[in-house]
């Protein structure tokens, strides 16, 4: 069968040099009696090392403490624990795996593509958590948006549709539905190497015939990108022509049949409605935007069978970029939060500030001690 080498954490070839190889997946010894891995694995260091690692750098760590915030601020406010708030969370845990752990391996596969040191195993874990993490965040986001379509558009449904026990339930069933759809592109890949060069040459590749994988690759783009893209994007057109037309009824109701305080309640829920749908709609929009690049990418992988140099050059631009978007993914949704929710915001600042007091009044507490104690 035909392999094309592919190391990136991604499942994508970040070097792409063909060669036949065995049904067993083992190259023959006559083939290579002089090798040499640069030409046939590529270098061992990307030449996009270091510009690449200070961008990953910069977003694992606004990443990191800005999803790890998220899911204390819920945590430690129960006016916050809710469904929509519960799907946050979930999305927060998968984007705390991609940069705990993904984004290491990726930085470690960028700095030494070979040998791959982590073995069997290791190649398995990797490829199950970049499926398992793309499928729970494309599947988080869908059951949040319909939640969020329950709640504007059916609210008398949302006595039993969206409820915190309910909103568990779904999550439950979205990552173990992820982990089950991540095991067929796990089982593709296993530990490639060069006989004769067995330690320097290992790498963790697809090692299963290629149109397998194509056909994968295909088939879980468009069910777990393109066809809940489509299906979001409907239920936030039919959100927001709801919540046009429900303003534009409140706008000529209120003034004629409500007292003053019960229009400025009725006007304070609006508003915070359509702020956490418009807040929502666009942590949707960047997500659909960062995982465009890396989704194309996948289909351009699968679809072209006949590679040229210009080609590759090319891709491994498109590589790189993809990297960049899926990890920006993971670190922007904080961000949206703290600047459309109001919410969100007060908790952020009152979580940080009593954190940051707590420390001073230990510092005081520490000096006014140092103070008291009689020299001997």
């Amino acid at each position: 069968m035909e392999l094309l080498l592919q190391s990136s954490t991604l499942s994508t070839p970040l070097y792409n040099t063909s060669m036949s190889l065995n049904t067993s997946g083992n190259t023959s010894i006559e083939q290579f009696p002089e090798i040499n891995l640069i030409d046939i694995l590529g270098p061992k260091r990307s030449p996009f090392f270091f510009p690449v690692t200070t961008v990953y750098l910069l977003i694992f760590l606004t990443g990191l403490s800005g999803n790890l915030l998220t899911c204390a601020v819920i945590a430690k406010h129960k006016k916050m624990r809710n469904p929509t708030n519960f799907y946050l969370v979930s999305l927060a845990v998968s984007d705390l795996l991609v940069l705990m752990f993904g984004m290491p391996l990726e930085i470690y596969d960028l700095w030494e593509n070979y040998p791959f040191p982590f073995g069997e195993g290791g190649c398995y874990f990797k490829t199950f958590l970049f499926e398992t993490v793309c499928f729970a965040s494309i599947l988080n986001v869908t059951a949040l948006s319909v939640e969020r379509y329950i709640a504007v558009v059916h609210p008398l449904k949302v006595r039993y549709l969206s409820t915190n026990q309910h909103a568990k339930r779904v999550i439950t069933v979205v990552w173990v539905v992820s982990m089950i759809c991540a095991i067929p592109n796990t089982s593709l890949h296993g530990i490639f190497y060069l006989p004769e060069r067995l330690e320097e040459s290992a790498i963790c590749t697809v090692i299963k015939p290629l149109w397998i994988y194509n056909l994968v690759m295909q088939i879980t783009t468009v069910c777990f990108y393109f066809m809940p893209m489509i299906i979001i994007s409907m239920l936030y057109l039919v959100m927001g022509i709801h919540l046009g037309r429900e303003r534009r009824h409140a706008r000529k109701n209120l003034g004629r049949n409500c007292c003053s305080n019960t229009r400025r309640k009725l006007s304070a829920e609006n508003g915070h409605r359509r702020q956490v749908t418009k807040m929502l709609s666009i942590v949707v929009a960047v997500f659909g935007v960062c995982w465009a690049p890396f989704h194309i990418e996948r289909l351009l992988w699968s679809s072209v069978s006949q590679w040229t140099d210009v080609m590759h050059n090319i891709y491994q631009y498109v590589h790189i970029l993809s990297g960049i978007f899926f990890y920006l993914s993971s670190a922007v949704n904080p961000i949206i939060y703290s600047l459309l929710s109001t919410r969100f915001r007060e908790c952020f600042r009152e979580l940080v500030c009593s954190h940051a007091e707590d420390n001073s009044s230990v510092r005081d507490s520490n000096n006014i001690g140092h103070h008291n104690v009689r020299p001997i």
